[in-house]
C-alpha cells in the first residue's frame, strides 16, 4: 500500500512516516516504478508499535531496541537459548516500562477528571 493509505490506517501524519523512515524505525518495503514507498502489512504494524509507544514517553531509541529484539524473536532462525532469553528480557524490560508509564498516566487522568468536575460543580453552583 502506498504511504497515503498507511498514514489513514495509522493515523499518523505524511511527514511522520517519512521522520520514522529516516530514523530507521520503518522502512518501506518496496518502492513502486514510479518511485512511490509501498508498505506491507507488517511495515503498518511496526509504525503502529512506533505509535504506542510515543505517548508513553519511549525515545526513538529505545524504539528502535524493541523492534530489534521483536524482530529477531520473530525470525526464530539461529537464535541461541541465551541469545533467545536476552531478547525475551529486553522486551520484557519495555512491557514493564510500559505498564509503570501508563500508571502514571491513569493517575494523571484521574486528577484531570477531578478537576473538570469541580469546574463543573462550581460553574453549576
Amino acid at each position: 500500500m502506498q504511504i497515503g493509505e498507511v498514514a489513514a490506517r495509522t493515523e499518523l501524519s505524511l511527514r511522520t512516516i517519512r521522520h520514522y523512515e529516516e530514523t530507521g524505525l520503518v522502512v518501506p518495503s518496496a518502492r513502486s516504478q514510479g518511485g512511490f514507498r509501498l508498505y506491507t502489512e507488517t511495515d503498518v504494524q511496526r509504525l503502529m508499535v512506533v505509535r504506542r509507544m510515543k505517548p508513553l514517553g519511549f525515545t526513538l531509541d529505545q524504539m528502535r531496541d524493541l523492534l530489534d529484539a521483536t524482530d529477531r524473536l520473530d525470525s526464530g532462525s539461529g537464535l541461541e537459548v541465551r541469545e533467545r532469553e536476552a531478547l525475551v528480557d529486553r522486551v520484557r524490560a519495555y512491557e514493564q516500562a510500559a505498564t509503570e508509564q501508563v500508571d502514571k498516566l491513569r493517575v494523571q487522568l484521574a486528577r484531570a477528571e477531578d478537576f473538570a468536575a469541580t469546574l463543573g460543580a462550581r460553574l453549576r453552583g
